[in-house]
């Protein structure tokens, strides 16, 4: 049983890139499931889907890199450099429309859970409404 299921979504999308692994399983709450869409959206992962592994829903994240090439040959590069887990259930951080971070000026982004859904920074900062920051990504 896992109490904080993004910070065990973030964990384990942190260390499948460490390991280079090209998919990684995490389990389908309808939270992780919106992140998901929120980071194929922004070009952090190719895709996801919905999958039955053990009798059990879970959702089957894509990994997306880049190739790098130094000087002893090509390297897969993960497109998530970090993940940060923001607001956690023992303190958990509020922010409005005004006060949102920015991460490395515009190039990460900020997840925010809001009263219109689960969104990133920027569409919070243009619809001006604020929420708890749960992550930020870059």
């Amino acid at each position: 049983m896992v109490n904080d299921t993004i910070s065990d979504m973030l964990t384990r999308i942190r260390n499948a890139c460490l390991m280079k692994k090209s998919t990684v399983v995490i389990p389908l709450t309808r939270m992780n499931q919106q992140i998901a869409q929120i980071l194929e959206k922004e070009g952090f992962i190719d895709g996801f889907q919905i999958s039955q592994i053990n009798s059990l829903n879970s959702l089957l994240l894509k990994l997306k890199y880049r190739s790098k090439q130094t000087y002893t040959g090509k390297k897969k590069e993960s497109c998530i450099t970090n993940l940060k887990r923001v607001s956690k259930p023992g303190l958990r951080i509020y922010s409005n429309y005004k006060e949102i971070p920015r991460i490395l000026g515009g190039a990460g982004i900020v997840i925010l859970s809001t009263p219109q859904g689960i969104m990133t920074d920027r569409e919070a900062r243009s619809l001006g409404i604020g929420g708890e920051i749960l992550c930020s990504i870059w």
